[in-house]
């Protein structure tokens, strides 16, 4: 690999990470496609490439969140039980599918994935469970409102379903399932967004080794493309997190929903 590239691999790493953790939808969304796209890479070492990148994703952000206790462990490890199950089947899946149904997947899902970006940023509502009227009961301090959120967590059956599905997708297309888990949080289960956001990132590094193991054993995995992909990628995470803090993500949110649109047309017509 020449010296040019492998600069290029961290500074995209750097760029998709950073876009993943501000979002809190993990860098496989965006890092998969700029392999195929960029480095002409096949679909299926894209994918675990993305995987290897999804778990160095997850730790940087996990231990900052855990550090400012805003992840609920308790719910995360609930939830993460129908998610490594889906993600197992997924990368299953994934390996008797060839590249160019993968490729028509993925494109469909960063479709989807973009309407359901604008959509979560036009509806998604800072509500939260009462403490007594659920399970696992948590509170953090809201650093932007300057105050202490106290919530609990209710349908938690319906979530689990939800977590099943986007681990099956994290499996398959290398991709967090952030863009399923934290809307479901929020909505059906009455977590905060920021909780909701934290937890999902605690729990997509563990539904990507459940499926890293399977991309590895095929020989997909080729570490002179992952190493610095996953070195850029959780470079970018510290500095997505840092920047998630200060900024609000409404502008972000139409720039990247429209060129994950932009991206899925290409991928879909490549």
């Amino acid at each position: 690999m020449s010296a040019d590239s492998f600069l290029l691999l961290i500074v995209g790493g750097i760029a998709t990470g950073t876009i993943g953790a501000m979002l809190g939808l993990g860098g496989g969304v965006f890092l998969t496609p700029f392999l195929v796209l960029v480095f002409n890479l096949p679909m299926h070492q894209a994918i675990a490439t993305s995987i290897l990148a999804v778990i160095a994703t997850s730790s940087a952000g996990a231990a900052m969140n855990v550090e400012r206790r805003i992840v609920n462990l308790r719910l995360g490890m609930v939830l993460e039980i129908a998610t490594v199950i889906g993600a197992i089947f997924g990368g299953l899946t994934a390996n008797v599918l060839s590249g160019e149904v993968l490729s028509r997947i993925f494109a469909v899902l960063l479709l989807c994935v973009s309407f359901m970006m604008l959509w979560r940023m036009r509806h998604s509502r800072e509500v939260s469970t009462p403490i007594d009227a659920g399970v696992f009961p948590a509170s953090f301090k809201d650093e932007a409102a300057g105050e202490v959120v106290s919530y609990s967590v209710a349908r938690v059956p319906w979530v689990m379903c939800v977590s099943l599905i986007a681990g099956n997708i994290s499996g398959l297309l290398g991709v967090g399932g952030g863009i399923f888990k934290v809307p479901a949080m929020n909505i059906i289960s009455g977590i905060p967004l920021k909780a909701a956001t934290a937890t999902s990132n605690f729990m997509i590094g563990v539904t990507a080794s459940a499926s890293a193991f399977i991309y590895f054993a095929h020989g997909h995995l080729n570490p002179l493309i992952a190493s610095p992909a996953a070195l850029g990628v959780l470079l970018g995470s510290f500095l997505g997190v840092r920047i998630n803090r200060r900024i609000k993500g409404e502008y972000l949110t139409w720039i990247f929903a429209a060129a994950l649109f932009l991206i899925s047309l290409k991928m879909f017509w490549r």
